[in-house]
């Protein structure tokens, strides 16, 4: 039976190695607060899937950005793979080529492995496999977000020209108009995660990203869950749902 493969990169707010970092305590604590996706890997908890989390924190490395600076736009603002700056430009930590190497080769490159695996299992079994890239936002635009516009979505579907099919789009964009939403569609946020070793080449690797507001259930300005939390993660599970059983049929 086919799984949506679930991609939970932001949800952990562990750091494995402090001693890297140069920025206090109270900032380093500060930016894990304001860049955790927090509780999406509850938000995303969904049965008969197959769940890829990063254990660790974005601050520590981002799994989402391309392991080379010269191919992620990020980078230019020391946010790239291994953040090195804060949101609001400080420097927080001193990378050179070999730490560089040592938290890509632990980290980095395990992470994708993983999910790889799992892409994997679902093409030999289905012939299809379909990921979720699962994330929060803030509802006002980080210092360094390419995109200011502080009037912000509920739901943001992100997508790519290649993995994800015009139907699934569709099919997202209406099911959340439909309850009252209002989406985004590679707005704030662009794009969805695709393994390098299937990017462009293989279009039955379907991915497609859904960030939730986090004012939709979290109190302002905090991690703490809102009194929305409960409705917000029914309609979650509800999408998630319509997703499995249309996955196969897009």
């Amino acid at each position: 039976m086919n799984k949506l493969i679930l991609h939970i990169p932001h949800a952990s707010k562990y750091i494995p190695d402090l001693n890297l970092y140069i920025a206090d305590q109270k900032t380093l604590k500060h930016e894990v607060l304001k860049l955790t996706d927090w509780h999406t890997d509850d938000l995303f908890l969904f049965e008969d899937a197959l769940t890829v989390k990063a254990n660790f924190s974005r601050v520590f490395c981002d799994v989402e950005r391309f392991s080379e600076d010269s191919q992620e736009v990020m980078a230019k603002f020391g946010m790239g793979v291994l953040y090195e700056k804060s949101d609001e430009g400080l420097s927080i930590r001193n990378i050179n080529p070999v730490i560089r190497e040592a938290i890509l080769q632990n980290y980095y490159w395990p992470h994708h492995e993983k999910l790889n695996q799992a892409i994997d299992q679902q093409l030999k079994k289905n012939g299809k496999a379909t990921i979720v890239d699962c994330h929060s936002f803030p509802n006002k635009p980080f210092q360094r977000d390419l995109d200011q516009n502080p009037n912000r979505p509920d739901f943001n579907i992100g997508t790519d020209s290649f993995h994800t099919p015009l139907e699934l789009i569709s099919l997202s964009e209406t099911f959340f108009n439909e309850r009252g939403y209002s989406v985004g569609i590679d707005w704030p946020y662009k794009g969805t995660i695709v393994p390098l070793v299937h990017y462009k080449k293989n279009k039955n690797v379907r991915s497609i990203m859904l960030e939730v507001n986090r004012s939709l259930y979290l109190d302002k300005n905090t991690n703490l869950r809102s009194i929305l939390y409960p409705k917000t993660k029914d309609i979650i599970q509800e999408y998630l749902r319509l997703l499995k059983e249309n996955c196969n049929l897009l």
